[in-house]
């Protein structure tokens, strides 16, 4: 919020600009759209303009970040730290042949409207309770290598799921991974392996978003 504030032109003070709250806003000479929404589960901002002003924005938000310290995270980083939240991503814990009821994007389905892509199939699933699988995070007991997706899971010898994605949480100092179980095995608590460059490894159905699971944070 320090950096923002000091490059818009308007108030992004908690009290205006509300947790999951989208504006337009000029970020220096730039007109953007801003949420207020977070990857990585800390206070943050998308920041969204044309492709033609990436490069400018980019330089905006660091030369104005340098005072107060603010620095560039890779990819990686982010990806630690939205494992640590238990957020999922296109391509990997949301796909064309995923359903809402397997990942959890029921919940923002508005039940009341009618005449939407998906609809009939969506509430066949919700109202027959049809999901058969689900989207769980896990804790890994890994050693030197950490889950990076399409790994096997385990229930004794029976399949039971894959990993969709995975990594280290560096701020719990924990292997986690995301993955679809069998709905009779993605019970918080239990206990599964997975095979990680070909070696059994431990692992367990741990609560969604093990940092911050209020989302205090995002919301502060």
């Amino acid at each position: 919020r320090e950096l923002l504030e000091k490059v818009a032109h308007e108030d992004v003070s908690n009290e205006s600009f509300r947790f999951m709250a989208c504006r337009t806003m000029d970020i220096g000479m730039i007109r953007a759209k801003v949420g207020r929404i977070s990857v990585c589960g800390e206070l943050g901002y998308e920041i969204h303009c044309s492709a033609a002003e990436h490069i400018k924005l980019r330089r905006i938000l660091v030369e104005a970040g340098e005072d107060i310290g603010a620095v560039e995270i890779g990819y990686n980083a982010l990806l630690s730290l939205r494992l640590e939240k238990s957020f999922g991503i296109w391509s990997a814990e949301f796909r064309q042949e995923y359903t809402p009821g397997e990942t959890g994007m029921d919940r923002w389905i508005h039940w009341n409207k009618t005449g939407f892509i998906g609809e009939e199939g969506a509430r066949a699933e919700r109202d027959g309770d049809a999901a058969t699988r689900r989207l769980v995070t896990l804790e890994v007991d890994a050693v030197d290598a950490d889950a990076t997706g399409y790994e096997p899971i385990w229930a004794g010898d029976k399949r039971v799921g894959y990993i969709t994605s995975g990594g280290y949480g560096h701020t719990l100092d924990k292997s986690l991974a995301m993955a679809l179980v069998d709905r009779e095995h993605c019970g918080v608590g239990t206990e599964l392996s997975t095979h990680i460059v070909g070696v059994a490894r431990p692992c367990r159905v741990v609560a969604p978003s093990p940092y911050d699971p209020a989302g205090d944070a995002m919301r502060s």
